[in-house]
């Protein structure tokens, strides 16, 4: 068998490395010329965890998260306002948590399937036949399974699926990551997850090592449209946020080296269309708010080539799939839109207060594990789905 997937990301390598397992001809095509370097710091639990676990890669993915050990919020002096033990968070995902730059666990995922496929990068899927697939590099191959796990902007989804404005949904904020060097920045903000405690924007910061400092940042817009030079966008918006954001202000790459986007979600009527299948972001981007995006991306991937393996033909593989996993992503998307917005992104200063008055009640024995679930939610296990 084999499987022609559009997208080197994280949840298409999950897809190659978990079909190669089943002895599967894999080939994974991506329209960057290299691996991305953008991103930023992601707290990776839930099924996805336990899927990575599952094909034996939690110890390579301890070994590259990046150790915190406290998360607070702090005010445009600098002050922290909210300050807690990230083992609070640990413990009520039973210490399956890690927190890793998303290139990272990327990294990791390319690693458990080079030499066992053929990843090429800058190419595309350019057309989905019947018969076959041509690939934008001349390649034409007769394939059995043609999935687009090439993200929010899917390039699958549209030549299979239909445009991209019929399915995307915004959510009334852009957001932007990058990494610079800052010895000084780095000392303050190392070992921690530190977020500003402001309205309508945001800016968070993590030491990595070496002196470097990741950051990313969201702030609400109307407006849907990317800016042309993002860099200019980042300096405009968020100035006067305090020492820390000037600094990193200061250092923010040129445009091309930002990674920036719309927070926006995927709400396609399909993921499947006989031999195609759309899996991760490019089926059910839940968003920055949500948290998620990474661990179902991961759990996904692998729930879709468990049901290929059980079911008797692909179609009937992937109507599974999607049948199983449509109403656990349906549920993250609807709780992002409908309670995590506001908390995340406060325009209210009442919202705010209330935010920092429920994380000091998550120190008070017996509301800790609580009120840390409700951020952290278990959901289904991938075991329990049929994977």
């Amino acid at each position: 068998m084999r499987a022609v997937i559009s997208g080197a990301g994280i949840a298409g390598l999950a897809l190659a490395n978990r079909l190669h397992h089943h002895d599967w001809d894999v080939h994974v095509v991506d329209r960057a010329p290299g691996p991305r370097a953008q991103g930023y710091m992601i707290d990776f639990f839930g099924p996805g965890f336990e899927a990575a676990t599952a094909m034996g890669l939690q110890p390579r993915l301890r070994e590259l998260a990046s150790p915190v050990q406290e998360f607070s919020y702090i005010d445009g002096r600098g002050r922290k306002t909210v300050s807690v033990d990230y083992s609070l968070f640990a413990k009520a995902v039973d210490g399956q948590i890690v927190s890793i730059m998303r290139p990272e666990l990327e990294r990791l995922l390319r690693e458990s399937v080079d030499g066992a496929v053929d990843l090429r990068y800058g190419t595309t899927v350019d057309r989905v036949t019947d018969d076959v697939v041509e690939l934008s590099d001349g390649t034409v191959l007769d394939a059995d399974l043609v999935v687009g796990a090439d993200g929010v902007h899917s390039g699958i989804r549209s030549l299979v699926f239909g445009p991209e404005r019929d399915d995307l949904r915004y959510l009334g904020m852009q957001t932007a990551a990058f990494v610079f060097t800052d010895p000084e920045v780095f000392e303050q903000v190392h070992g921690s997850f530190v977020l500003t405690e402001t309205l309508n924007r945001q800016i968070g910061f993590y030491g990595l090592d070496g002196g470097r400092v990741a950051i990313f940042t969201v702030f609400r817009t109307d407006d849907p449209a990317l800016p042309e030079d993002p860099r200019a966008t980042l300096r405009r918006t968020f100035a006067g946020m305090g020492e820390l954001a000037e600094r990193a202000l200061a250092q923010c790459p040129p445009s091309d080296e930002i990674y920036y986007d719309q927070v926006a979600q995927i709400d396609t009527p399909r993921w499947t269309d006989g031999r195609v299948a759309l899996v991760g972001d490019a089926a059910h981007a839940v968003s920055l708010i949500a948290g998620q995006g990474a661990s179902l991306g991961v759990a996904g991937a692998y729930l879709l080539a468990e049901r290929l393996q059980a079911a008797s033909s692909v179609p009937e593989g992937l109507a599974d799939y999607e049948q199983r996993w449509r109403p656990v992503v349906a549920g993250v998307q609807r709780a992002a839109r409908d309670r995590v917005t506001e908390w995340f992104v406060p325009t209210r200063m009442t919202t705010l207060m209330l935010r920092r008055w429920g994380f000091q009640v998550m120190k008070l024995p017996g509301l800790d594990r609580i009120l840390v679930g409700s951020l952290f939610p278990k959901g289904r296990s991938v075991a329990e789905l049929g994977a």
